[in-house]
């Protein structure tokens, strides 16, 4: 007999998109004012005092054609019968 278990999660993304168009890209102020407001957000979200640090891996920062997009994700999970 099989054992095993299940779940349903509610994944939560925030993102802040700062705008880098070609050929000049990002300028690094707003990159700075971005990931200072998705720290902010981390801290509260996962209730870090503010001298507390982040993990390393806490935010995300991708790469599209057009902008680049700190991110981070939240897990949740769904209320089961």
């Amino acid at each position: 007999m099989a054992t095993y278990t299940s779940r349903t999660v509610t994944t939560v993304r925030r993102e802040w998109i700062v705008p880098a168009a070609a050929p000049w890209g990002a300028c690094i102020g707003d990159i700075n004012a971005a990931t200072v407001a998705a720290c902010r957000a981390v801290r509260e979200e996962r209730g870090l005092a503010e001298r507390e640090p982040i993990a390393d891996d806490a935010l995300r920062f991708h790469v599209t054609d057009d902008a680049i997009v700190i991110s981070f994700e939240t897990e949740t999970p769904v209320n089961q019968p």
